[in-house]
């Protein structure tokens, strides 16, 4: 399989390389490669204008590079790392051999943050470490004192360090689950931005909201009044992103105090787009139909402008020519 490298510069030319890394005997895997022609069918469920390219060439680089694989081979290569990520308050920090931040990065988990010889240090936010633990079952989340944390334990810690958790890793493991790359949108002003492929090689096509179905002594959502709708739509177009809302359906009467209640939540998708008066002109009305009377045919007078007029007829005579005269001294006093 080949391997792709992904600097963090995108000026930086990305180029590829051989890898023995095999993911045969993954027993819970993210999913099966897809083919070529599988690629976009994310992109075209959710109805995509299309994805904008960083460089030409870049397409079939992604292309050949699925990212299904890469995170079946990092998946792989963690779990026989037996890697323990140390949980800190809302971040949590990882020490990973070469090979596997290598991975990571294509992968584009969490962000690293310091190198020494063959060790390289990153740092991951709630959703993408939970996600490695919870989904792919390929890291282990300890203490400081690196004693290890029970599943209950760490749901408990982990949603009282983060309001509205549980929802916010449905969304992000609903859109992770299609291959998407999501990365935190704080910067757009929405809770993620989801990518097609690595950010090196492509925009951000999605800005996404995360809405959790309310009940009936809820406040107001973000998208209930008119400029809350209005302000992430204009920031989102202004940054050529489509706005994807996700509405976590059948969290209302769960019981969220245990990681179980993820498998009650159900993802609704809703793109919101402007409309463009430009791009939305009214279809020309039909052509009558061959058997219509024409003694029926309505008639309409049309007023022209006085430049459309026809010009008047030349003056005749002596009364003419003094209307003439006139004529020019007015027009001589107007300019």
């Amino acid at each position: 399989m080949e391997k792709l490298c992904l600097q963090e510069s995108v000026t930086e030319k990305v180029n590829c390389e051989a890898s023995s890394t095999s993911g045969d005997n993954i027993e819970n895997g993210n999913q099966e490669a897809k083919s070529k022609d599988e690629v976009s069918a994310s992109a075209k469920m959710m109805k995509l204008s299309g994805p904008r390219w960083k460089r030409k060439g870049f397409v079939d680089i992604a292309r050949g590079n699925p990212m299904s694989k890469i995170v079946l081979r990092l998946q792989t290569s963690l779990k026989q790392s037996k890697i323990n990520a140390t949980l800190s308050g809302c971040i949590v920090f990882v020490t990973v051999e070469a090979e596997a931040g290598e991975l990571l990065e294509q992968a584009s988990f969490g962000k690293i943050f310091t190198s020494q010889d063959d060790k390289q240090h990153f740092q991951f936010n709630l959703e993408e470490s939970f996600y490695l633990y919870h989904a792919l079952k390929c890291i282990k989340i300890v203490r400081d004192d690196e004693a290890p944390l029970e599943e209950l334990e760490l749901w408990k810690k982990i949603t009282s360090e983060r309001k509205g958790f549980p929802e916010l890793y449905k969304a992000y493991s609903h859109l992770r689950s299609k291959n998407w790359v999501v990365r935190s949108g704080t910067n757009y002003g929405v809770d993620f931005i989801a990518y097609r492929h690595h950010p090196a090689l492509v925009h951000a096509e999605y800005a996404v909201l995360v809405i959790p179905e309310k009940d009936s002594n809820a406040k107001i959502d973000r998208l209930s009044s008119w400029p809350g709708l209005c302000c992430p739509l204009r920031l989102s177009g202004s940054v050529a992103k489509t706005l994807l809302v996700l509405y976590i359906m059948g969290c209302c009467n769960s019981n969220k105090s245990s990681m179980s209640c993820l498998e009650e939540f159900t993802v609704e998708e809703r793109v919101i787009r402007r409309w463009v008066p430009e791009q939305s002109r009214e279809v020309p009305a039909p052509a009558l139909p061959p058997d219509f009377p024409p003694d029926s045919t309505p008639s309409f007078t049309f007023l022209q402008p006085f430049f459309l007029s026809p010009p008047p007829a030349p003056p005749t005579g002596a009364a003419g020519c003094h209307r003439a005269a006139m004529g020019l001294t007015l027009a001589a006093l107007w300019i």
